[in-house]
């Protein structure tokens, strides 16, 4: 198919089409003459993918280029390719070096230790928790801080399902597509689905909102 065939294929507009080309997020198509280029399923699968990436999982261009080349490069493993796209899913912020973020720190690998985690500093969570950490005692936020075991116990809930939905042992190339769409994918619905309970919980306890099951509020 030619690049607006694509275009209708996808929903994607030829603009951003030729714009994912030159950034190297989409493989270029098969040239069948100078200005003319063919494109295929794989295309189609691709681009799904990248709107997916960064329209839905709101992943910036480098991170979902970096996201992409895990695909792509068949030498990155399942659990290489996991860290990849956690690292693009993380929040990036300069380090404060303060009081907060080393009793932060401390929290947190406690909890870790407590409940027999087996991760370390260089998971791209470590640093983004010990920042919401800090922040919250900063901010007076101790309160939420402590339910830091309870987000973990749900973490622990959720984790083995997820890894075990998105590998298939028989395609490399679908499991580590899977891994990073599950990983940026899953943290977007687990965001929509924690604003959806605690409005549930908030309309039980305060009387406010529509009834369970009447609509959305």
């Amino acid at each position: 198919m030619r690049i607006g065939e694509l275009s209708r294929e996808t929903g994607v507009s030829v603009a951003s089409i030729k714009y994912y080309l030159r950034e190297g997020l989409l493989p270029a198509g098969e040239l069948t003459s100078p200005n003319q280029a063919r494109y295929g399923d794989a295309h189609v699968r691709r681009l799904r993918l990248i709107r997916a990436l960064v329209d839905v999982g709101g992943l910036s261009i480098a991170g979902a280029r970096d996201v992409l080349a895990a695909v792509d490069d068949e030498g990155v493993s399942l659990y290489d390719a996991l860290g990849r796209a956690q690292a693009a899913v993380m929040t990036r912020t300069e380090p404060v070096d303060d009081d907060a973020t080393e009793r932060a720190g401390e929290a947190l690998a406690e909890m870790v230790e407590r409940r027999g985690w087996i991760t370390s500093e260089r998971n791209p969570g470590w640093r983004t928790a010990v920042d919401v950490l800090a922040a919250l005692e900063r901010l007076g936020g101790e309160r939420v801080a402590g339910l830091l075991d309870v987000y973990a116990e749900a973490m622990e809930a959720v984790a083995p399902h997820e890894v075990t939905a998105v590998v298939d042992s028989g395609d490399r190339e679908r499991s580590v597509e899977r891994m990073v769409t599950g990983i940026v994918l899953g943290a977007a619905l687990i965001t929509a689905l924690r604003g959806m309970a605690e409005q549930s919980v908030s309309a039980r306890r305060y009387g406010s909102g529509p009834a369970p099951g009447t609509g959305s509020g």
